[in-house]
């Protein structure tokens, strides 16, 4: 079997629950979304308040992507004996778990049922992973000695000039990050996520594998993943985005390699969409499975055919910034053109993260391209080998693998979309890959190199609004504020105001006229750090604003 990007090299053992996914497990395939309750009309049914804004703030239209699978087809599906997992809009489709070949034939036989695909596993595949995961997993101590703020993660933020967002009041306020990922063990009781879960920026989790209300279970990788972004031990740990709020998605069955995790990633991706997250980092890929019918040969990585990739594809288009770790199957390399990524890292529109040692020297593991349809891959590196992370058991490490590079990647690169709001995802992946230190010479080992991100904010502040939204019809200023904020109506007539926290919740709601700007702004000053959005509405039209204040 072939081993998996998707899990690191030298980490802490796994552990697993002795649970497991029933063998017999299908992709149902839908012709179309007709005849359904949903409407593109009222999204407010099936698209939080949050995941609205967003796609307001970047020009983003409501499509039949966004409606949810119908209903009825569900529970057709289901009437005919199956068990219901995870549907999925964005590929039209559902997950079920079926025993009696019979009811499969009735699934076949329904008019809006395209396909059904088998999805089943191999105990001894999952065997061979198992005694594959004990042998290789292994922890390396931690190096002793750090000092200063970062303590242990200080190398891997100096290495792309995160600590610049930082100084600069971007730490992730405000920002959501959804991790995919097999697991989160230790993550509700270590010391590096206190600050996290204290001021409730652990904003909820999910299980698509086993369906439980538990993800800290199965696996210590998402674990290790999260920290190197949401650490904060002052003079320990801190990540690159410690102020940043948090989900915690379970996509991955840490055990097993099916290609229903593919679907699995996929509704993970949907859920995270639907509540407005800003940045999706996985540190997952497939390559091959336990059933070897299954496996993707090179003509699959050309970012438009495996499940996941279609999914991050049309994730992307949502307005979700989606970074993928590039893999660990990169030796031996040479320039023959074949590619070692996992998929989704194959995807166009996906920042894909290579490994570097804190010299800045590749990672012996890390995975290259170019895709099938050869484009360059990775597009840029961060550090991966030997990375601070923390362990399951309240202690930290340093492991390896591109698993690691990505996360520190992405907490920068929430960082930066804190300070750019209303930049698009491709603009923000363009700046990181524009101030990459090889982007005058990328390749398929390094890709565009190192990105300064100090560079990158630099890069996007032309473009980027100074407070308003393009209708200009209130100004608030300074946007980002430490707390003492002014607003101004730039229009003779007077405007509605409505002031909403990052979960879409009223908090409150004033009429305004230009001249009673200081009991507006009195209110404005109370507000705690976070982001806020400003609704206002007068005759010549409405539009949203987003405020950060940083105390």
């Amino acid at each position: 079997m072939k081993k998996l990007s998707v899990l690191l090299l030298f980490i802490a053992i796994t552990l697993f629950s002795q649970a497991q996914v029933a063998t017999n497990i299908y992709w149902v395939q839908f012709t179309d979304k007709n005849n359904s309750p949903y409407s593109i009309d009222n999204p407010e049914a099936y698209l939080s308040p949050r995941a609205l804004q967003r796609r307001a703030n970047l020009g983003i239209s409501i499509d039949e992507y966004d409606l949810p699978v119908n209903p009825q087809y569900l529970q057709a599906v289901a009437d005919c004996g199956a068990e219901l997992l995870n549907p999925s809009k964005w590929l039209n489709g559902v997950t079920v778990h079926v025993t009696d070949p019979a009811v499969i034939e009735a699934i076949n036989a329904l008019e809006f049922v395209e396909v059904t695909r088998n999805c089943p596993n191999d105990l001894k595949a999952q065997e061979k992973k198992e005694r594959w995961l004990a042998k290789e997993m292994q922890a390396v101590e931690s190096v002793k000695g750090f000092r200063g703020y970062y303590g242990g993660g200080t190398t891997q933020i100096t290495q792309i000039n995160g600590m610049a967002l930082h100084d600069s009041g971007y730490q992730g306020q405000g920002v959501v990050i959804a991790i995919l990922d097999g697991g989160f063990i230790g993550t509700e009781t270590h010391p590096a996520f206190a600050n996290m879960r204290d001021e409730g920026r652990l904003l909820g989790t999910r299980d698509f594998v086993y369906g439980s209300t538990s993800v800290y279970s199965q696996s210590t990788h998402g674990t290790s993943c999260l920290s190197t972004m949401a650490a904060y031990v002052p003079n320990t740990f801190v990540g690159t985005a410690p102020k940043a709020s948090y989900y915690l998605l379970h996509t991955e069955d840490a055990p097993n390699e099916n290609i229903v995790e593919e679907y699995n990633w996929v509704s993970g991706a949907e859920y995270a969409d639907s509540l407005g997250v800003d940045v999706c980092s996985t540190s997952l890929g497939y390559i091959g499975f336990d059933m070897s019918e299954w496996d993707h040969p090179q003509s699959h990585f050309d970012g438009k055919t495996a499940p996941a990739s279609i999914g991050a594809e049309i994730a992307v288009s949502r307005g979700m910034i989606c970074l993928n770790s590039a893999g660990n199957e990169g030796e031996p390399w040479d320039d023959s053109g074949y590619c070692t990524l996992g998929v989704p890292a194959d995807a166009e529109h996906v920042l894909t993260i290579g490994a570097v040692d804190g010299d800045g020297n590749r990672a012996w593991f890390s995975s290259v391209g170019p895709t099938y349809d050869g484009r360059i891959k990775p597009d840029v590196m961060a550090m991966g080998q030997d990375t601070y992370v923390a362990s399951s058991d309240g202690g930290y490490y340093n492991g390896s693998g591109t698993s690691f590079s990505n996360p520190v990647m992405a907490g920068a690169v929430a960082c930066l979309r804190q300070a750019r709001p209303y930049a698009s995802v491709q603009e923000i992946c363009d700046a990181v890959r524009a101030c990459s230190d090889r982007a005058n010479n990328p390749d398929n080992r390094y890709g565009y190199g190192i990105p300064d991100f100090s560079q990158a904010l630099e890069l996007l502040s032309v473009e980027e609004p100074t407070g308003n939204t393009p209708a200009h019809i209130i100004s608030v200023y300074p946007n980002p504020s430490n707390g003492e904020v002014h607003v101004a109506l730039n229009e003779l007539h007077k405007a509605e105001l409505t002031v909403y926290d990052i979960m879409g919740r009223k908090l409150y709601a004033y009429s305004f006229n230009g001249l009673n700007h200081t009991t507006l702004e009195r209110y404005l000053n109370t507000l705690s750090d976070g982001v806020y959005f400003i609704n206002a509405v007068s005759q010549s039209g409405s539009e949203t604003l987003k405020l950060v204040i940083t105390k």
